[in-house]
């Protein structure tokens, strides 16, 4: 389990190299809702996303033998994009497995921070194995996008910055797909605000991780479709592990729902998040009563979109 020294650590050790991002507020969404919204703007990070934390806490974190192979990863969107800068960064090599039917802006991104790209079917059976083909190959160290010690640690500072900034809070919402950063959340939470509830946000066409907290259990996928394709994942038996015993609640919201949060960000906010970055304000938008007169904190995971394919 990771413990709060490693957290504070990993926030020393990744300083030089991720910007500490402003926390927003919106008099209008906050009088749509009936309570006062924290907005975390990760969407402003390096890689346009909060996962450039944990990659590079892992990566700097590789002792100098192993590191010199380079590391390698499966992955479509962000963690791509944040191990190869995290590479880059250490001066060694990052290869990236990726299905052919990624979207070609984030090829190019994945590409222009110098990893180099395996393409395979888009299946996960397709990924896996590809990723054991490259590993074996080049023997370089695979870094998992949340089911890792050091990514948690490194996704737990988001929180901790929010909390340094905004002081304590009623609750800390965050969307949940692997549970990396759900898991590192709820760590820092119960260190450093233990009275601030811990509440997961997932979309109802992809609700693995509500399924699996309520039973106790990790539950499968289920075909999962959804707009918030950042969070189509499942948990990890060492994010589940986290969650169980530190998050309070897991909440879904449906599409409709995520698709008016995602727009009123964008209206009201002039801020470009992605969908997954969406799911904790759409819960909110459903459940106003849980939330009224609360001071909430919500961490905006990202804003890498395609443009040619919003949703609204």
């Amino acid at each position: 389990m990771p413990q709060w020294k490693d957290v504070l650590e990993a926030h020393e050790r990744i300083g030089a190299w991720v910007h500490r991002t402003p926390v927003f507020t919106c008099r209008a969404i906050n009088s749509i809702t009936g309570s006062e919204l924290l907005f975390k703007c990760e969407n402003f990070q390096k890689v346009g996303a909060f996962k450039i934390r944990g990659a590079t806490n892992a990566v700097l974190l590789l002792d100098k033998a192993f590191a010199e192979n380079g590391v390698a990863t499966h992955s479509s969107g962000n963690h791509a994009a944040a191990l190869a800068l995290a590479a880059r960064n250490r001066g060694i090599k990052a290869h990236i497995v990726m299905p052919e039917t990624s979207p070609l802006t984030k090829r190019e991104a994945v590409a222009g921070y110098g990893a180099d790209i395996t393409f395979c079917a888009p299946t996960l059976e397709a990924r896996e194995t590809t990723l054991d083909r490259v590993v074996s190959e080049t023997g370089a160290a695979f870094i998992h996008p949340y089911n890792n010690l050091s990514v948690i640690c490194g996704q737990a500072t988001a929180a901790k910055e929010l909390l340094e900034d905004t002081g304590p809070v009623d609750i800390i919402m965050v969307p949940v797909g692997g549970g990396g950063l759900l898991s590192g959340t709820a760590i820092t939470v119960r260190n450093m605000s233990p009275a601030t509830r811990v509440i997961a946000a997932e979309p109802k066409n992809a609700d693995d991780a509500f399924r699996s907290f309520k039973t106790g259990v990790l539950q499968p996928p289920l075909k999962p479709n959804t707009v918030a394709d950042g969070l189509l994942t499942s948990l990890g038996p060492l994010t589940f592990k986290i969650i169980l015993e530190y998050v309070d609640d897991i909440i879904c919201a449906g599409e409709e729902s995520i698709i008016r949060a995602m727009r009123l960000i964008w209206e009201r906010m002039k801020l470009i998040v992605e969908p997954s970055s969406a799911v904790p304000l759409a819960v909110i938008l459903e459940n106003p009563q849980l939330f009224k007169g609360k001071r909430t904190g919500i961490i905006l995971t990202g804003g890498n979109v395609d443009l040619d394919r919003l949703p609204f």
